[in-house]
């Protein structure tokens, strides 16, 4: 079958009359998408591990955890070999290639670099032999590939930090877990058949975990490598966790959509890295808050000549360009010695603050426009610097416009932890709904995915920028690359202590134990300023403790996806995928035949896009706690404009494992009030005679609509 699926996309050139060749789809490039976070997610509480993360999950131990993303650093402290042992079942292999310093061990146990596609693009045409040289080896060149892996399954390692910012002890969710690194993503970008050779290499070596922090525009499910690769991982037991990619918050912009998928946003965490810009006189100064990770700080006090960067433009440049703070824009008679405002876009946020220092620039102010609102990163600046907010820097632009003689200084500082509100939902992260299959609610979840810290490739300068000669162990990222490895760690933790749990039923633990609060009492915020809603968030942020007793599961097994996708294409005879139903036997779409409705597949989601007069869903769960024991249903949060209504209102489950169905009926009572998306959720809380203290709540969000299209 794993020959089958690589001749999927690898023999673009042959007939599809060939046999094995299933169909024959382009190849095309993707892209790529700590120390306080597992604090955060409640693993740690003041820096020492819960019961639940040491004893109950043994800090996933038995998981193997499959990248596939830019390579890995072996030589990071991250990936020591830790004396554990390698797991029976592992058949991979350490795939150096031309890389005679690159060494694999019992903590690191695999690794392999997969370029056909890369290859076939032709984009490595006029590369120098050494760039040329990356694309035959597992090392990481990018820093990417390195960073995500330690999230996922990193060791302990202390007093990590990003030049002293953020100092603690790194270590991914699953510290003991094997980690395996297939690199398929180059800095181009990566090939969609490589990633697929990459997918399936993995699943036949052995993994349990594939994370990807990688992914293209949204295709259908028939057509999309990654969600083929996962289609096939999952049905060989291995669960498939997806970045939802950085293209929020335009509505529809999520990719790794498939069902059968765990797809990750990203959120903030209760940390900064806080720098303060001060400006105006001794007795009129005013106070901004941006972020920075700038190894260096003006005199606390000193002022500064402040100047904005649209009025420095050097001769003959347009006063658009000096804005920006393009190479070459600046006048350093204007700048010399003075704090440079510049406007964020085009060009790199870092490059803008080299262009300030060349031109004799003292510090820099690095300001949002309209459209990147409230989203600001902590970036190791290399000029005292603070990137700070729209909203705040208008206050800054106003005041540079009110005198002849700005002044002010920059501040910065370490860490600051307990910050509220968090998680907030990152501008950056990308919004449903589904534009494949608007009936499965995507994204799924949300994790950190805010200047995360972990272990990095220092083959590369921490801001991948060429002029940067700097190199660190570790470094901070933002992206849906770095909370979709949280969830991956987090996934090994529950794989360990329920090996025999299938894909679904660990995705189900995760979806339906999250949490929509935030830690400042409130709802879950948006950085965009608009209210946050499932198409951010999904089921809500994960909850890494409770996950690892959720009470029920809803289970989806390979009969049901088969129904959904025949629902979806029900003349598809054969389908482009190795389908299997239940009995292990290949399964195709009978014409004529009843295969319901894609919002039937048990999803412990719900979404009705097109909700007519009214709808009834079907879903079943399953007891994976101790029994006897009763549910009882309510809902949580209703919708507008439509009543919800689930029958039967208790389920009563007599042993582990056993299943039971319930309906959920959607009833229009206001149509022009859920005209547009309606939010709602219900909840099957636990009452249990025998012991009080034990209660589940399995939490699932509703999505509808009563408009088409």
């Amino acid at each position: 079958m794993a020959y089958q699926l690589l001749l999927l996309v690898c023999l673009l050139q042959s007939s599809p009359e060939l046999p094995g060749v299933l169909a024959v789809i382009p190849d095309v490039l993707h892209k790529v998408h700590t120390t306080r976070s597992w604090d955060f997610l409640e693993l740690e509480r003041n820096g020492a591990a819960t019961g639940a993360w040491k004893d109950a999950a043994k800090y996933g131990v038995d998981a193997i955890i499959g990248n596939v993303d830019t390579g890995v650093w072996p030589e990071s402290a991250s990936f020591k070999d830790d004396g554990y042992s390698v797991p029976s079942r592992w058949r991979g292999k350490c795939i150096t290639g031309n890389d005679t310093t690159f060494k694999c061990n019992n903590k690191l146990i695999g690794a392999g670099f997969f370029n056909l596609g890369f290859l076939a693009s032709g984009l490595l045409q006029g590369k120098p032999p050494s760039q040329a040289a990356e694309l035959y080896t597992p090392r990481d060149y990018i820093g990417h590939g390195t960073h995500t892996l330690s999230t996922a399954g990193g060791g302990f390692v202390p007093d990590a930090s990003v030049f002293g910012h953020g100092k603690g002890t790194a270590k991914g969710g699953s510290p003991l877990a094997r980690v395996a690194a297939y690199k398929a993503c180059y800095a181009e970008g990566c090939s969609s058949s490589d990633i697929l050779a990459a997918m399936v290499t993995a699943v036949e070596d052995g993994v349990n975990v594939l994370s990807l922090s990688v992914g293209g525009p949204a295709d259908d499910y028939l057509s999309d490598p990654i969600a083929i690769g996962a289609f096939y991982a999952v049905q060989k037991g291995v669960i498939v966790v997806c970045s939802a990619s950085n293209s929020g918050p335009q509505p529809g912009s999520v990719t790794n959509v498939a069902p059968w998928i765990l797809t990750v946003g990203a959120s903030t965490m209760d940390r900064d890295f806080p720098a303060y810009v001060t400006f105006g006189g001794v007795t009129s100064s005013m106070t901004i808050k941006g972020q920075s990770l700038s190894n260096s700080t003006l005199p606390q006090g000193q002022r500064y000549a402040m100047i904005n960067a649209k009025n420095a433009n050097a001769a003959n440049v347009p006063s658009e360009n000096s804005t920006l703070c393009f190479p070459g824009s600046l006048d350093s008679d204007k700048v010399r010695g003075k704090i440079v405002v510049c406007t964020r876009g085009v060009n790199a946020r870092v490059e803008k603050g080299l262009v300030v220092k060349q031109a004799g620039g003292v510090g820099m102010v690095l300001c949002n426009d309209a459209g990147n609102g409230e989203d600001v990163i902590a970036d190791p600046h290399l000029i005292a610097a603070a990137h700070v907010s729209y909203s705040q820097c208008i206050n800054l632009f106003n005041y540079l416009g009110s005198t002849d003689n700005p002044v002010g200084y920059i501040t910065a500082s370490d860490a600051r932890l307990g910050v509220k509100p968090a998680p907030v939902m990152a501008a950056f992260s990308s919004r449903g709904p589904n534009p494949i299959t608007p009936q499965i609610l995507k994204p799924d979840i949300t994790a950190p995915g805010v200047s995360v810290i972990a272990a990095y490739s220092e083959a590369v300068s921490p801001t991948e920028l060429s002029f940067d000669d700097r190199r660190v162990p570790y470094n901070i990222m933002s992206g849906t690359s770095m909370s979709c490895p949280h969830v991956s760690g987090i996934v090994g933790l529950i794989k360990t202590k329920y090996p025999d749990w299938t894909p679904a039923m660990i995705k189900s633990a995760i979806m339906t134990t999250a949490i929509t609060g935030d830690n400042d009492s409130g709802k879950i915020r948006d950085e965009t300023g608009a209210a946050a809603t499932p198409f951010a968030y999904g089921s809500g942020h994960v909850r890494s403790v409770q996950a690892l007793d959720p009470g029920l599961v809803y289970d989806t097994t390979s009969a049901d996806y088969a129904d959904f996708l025949c629902a979806l294409r029900p003349t598809q005879n054969p389908f482009p995928l190795p389908v299997f139903g239940d009995d292990g036997k290949p399964r195709a779409c009978s014409q004529g035949a009843q295969y319901g409705r894609p919002e039937d597949l048990n999803y412990p989601s719900i979404a009705v896009p097109c909700l007519s007069g009214s709808a009834t869903v079907r879903r079943r769960v399953k007891n994976v706690g101790a029994a006897p024991c009763r549910y009882a249903v309510s809902v949580t949060e209703a919708l507008a404009g439509v009543k919800v209504t689930v029958y039967p209102p208790e389920l009563s489950f007599e042993s582990y494992g056993e299943e039971r169905e319930f309906t959920v009926r959607l009833e229009v009572q206001d149509a022009a009030a859920a005209a547009n998306y309606v939010f709602g959720s219900i909840e099957w809380s636990e009452e249990s005679e025998s012991d009080p203290d034990r209660k589940h709540r399995v939490r699932s969000p509703i999505v509808a609509k009563t408009t088409c299209g």
